[in-house]
């Protein structure tokens, strides 16, 4: 359903199971009928999610360990994890004990946000590495959850199942505070974090007095098809920063100045400043920029733009039932990612050299051969059991 992009648990039935499908599935995985969407749906609503959360994450280990990921590592050590959240479900009424509330205009809206950990790489893949559901435990509550509460949950549950992998969180501002850099520095975490012009006044207040008075720190860099795009770097290490418990955080601020040429060929000048405990240098900041802290948007455009706009379908009510809502959540991150791999791997562009047009054909053309395409038990049996390699791009 999800890699075929359906968009809905009826179309199971209206485009699936007909026709010469009931052949591939037999041969795929030993049944002999193709389960119906209300089969499906009683099997998720009884499925522990966390079952389905280990193989979605299970999914990205093996790719790590496999070295597929190695080539896009910043500083070639640390994997860039972006994590940030996202609306999956909304109602007019309340849902579940578990429903968010927000109340404007006298009208009450129910809904449910997921924090995503998810591996982020310059070519665009955005693999889910750890998802935590931002829900309240008990209606009615005074403060409700949120995705700062529900990172912390999420990083102590990252931690244990990834205790050695070496990660580099890119967080939006939300995140700027002395608890994120604490729990970083306990888990041996990088970060890079957008440090906006309200976020930690005495850091910024520092790093504009200091980034004066050390002008060595500071590096053009000039980047585009033409080199048309003029980016000038400052940085400064270091800054003592006390949170409001009063601990102290060392950590340093790295800007970009980006200058870019409008449609009018007038010059227009963006900032882009992170907060980081990397130690910054002249080899260093135009990686940790360009791949630590702009990477960030992967998380929103690869992942939730096209989970949501790209035929997967995000928000679509899948499933009333929390759980399998839940569920149906995972097997969406699993479909995303063997799509991911399908369309930047080196099979696809063996067989489609000049392309499909769009994820959405590629999708179309599976559905199309899953219903139609013959081919006899013995020749899937063959496909199953020979050996291949699927390289991709690094550049």
């Amino acid at each position: 359903m999800f890699v075929c992009r359906l968009g809905s648990r009826r179309q199971i039935g209206l485009l699936l199971r007909n026709g010469k499908a009931r052949q591939r599935y037999a041969a795929l995985f030993g049944v002999e009928r193709f389960p119906h969407g209300d089969t499906l749906q009683e099997l998720l609503g009884r499925l522990d999610p966390d079952q389905l959360q280990e193989v979605v994450s299970s999914l990205t280990e093996c790719l790590i360990r496999k070295k597929v990921l190695y080539g896009y590592r910043v500083l070639g050590r640390y994997f860039v994890v972006a994590v940030d959240g996202t609306g999956v479900q909304t109602f007019s009424k309340r849902h579940c004990e578990h429903c968010l509330t927000a109340t404007q205009n006298g009208k009450t809206r129910y809904y449910h946000n997921v924090l995503e950990a998810k591996l982020v790489t310059p070519n665009g893949f955005a693999f889910s590495l750890m998802s935590e559901f931002v829900e309240n435990p008990t209606p009615n509550m005074t403060k409700q959850d949120c995705e700062l509460k529900a990172f912390y949950r999420l990083a102590e549950r990252l931690k244990g199942r990834f205790p050695r992998l070496l990660l580099l969180l890119a967080l939006d501002g939300l995140f700027a505070c002395g608890p994120v850099f604490g729990l970083c520095a306990k888990y041996g975490w990088r970060y890079m974090i957008t440090l906006k012009d309200a976020d930690l006044p005495s850091v910024n207040q520092e790093f504009r007095v200091l980034s004066v008075l050390q002008p060595d720190n500071g590096l053009t860099w000039c980047t585009g098809k033409q080199g048309e795009i003029t980016q000038r770097f400052s940085w400064v290490n270091d800054i003592s920063y006390l949170d409001t418990k009063r601990k102290q955080h060392e950590v340093s601020v790295l800007q970009c100045l980006q200058s870019k040429p409008g449609g009018d060929g007038q010059l227009t000048t963006t900032t882009f400043r992170w907060v980081t405990n990397c130690a910054l240098a002249t080899r260093n900041v135009v990686e940790l920029a360009h791949n630590g802290g702009r990477i960030r948007w992967k998380v929103e455009n690869e992942g939730f733009n096209v989970q949501k706009n790209g035929g997967y379908e995000l928000e679509h009510g899948y499933s009333t039932d929390l759980k399998a809502s839940k569920n149906y959540y995972f097997l969406l991150q699993i479909a995303h990612t063997l799509a991911q791999l399908l369309e930047k791997g080196s099979l696809f562009r063996q067989v489609f050299p000049k392309g499909v047009g769009s994820s959405k054909n590629l999708a179309f053309l599976i559905l199309e051969a899953w219903r139609n395409r013959t081919m006899s038990l013995a020749a899937y049996r063959a496909l199953l059991t020979s050996r291949l390699q699927i390289r991709f791009d690094t550049s």
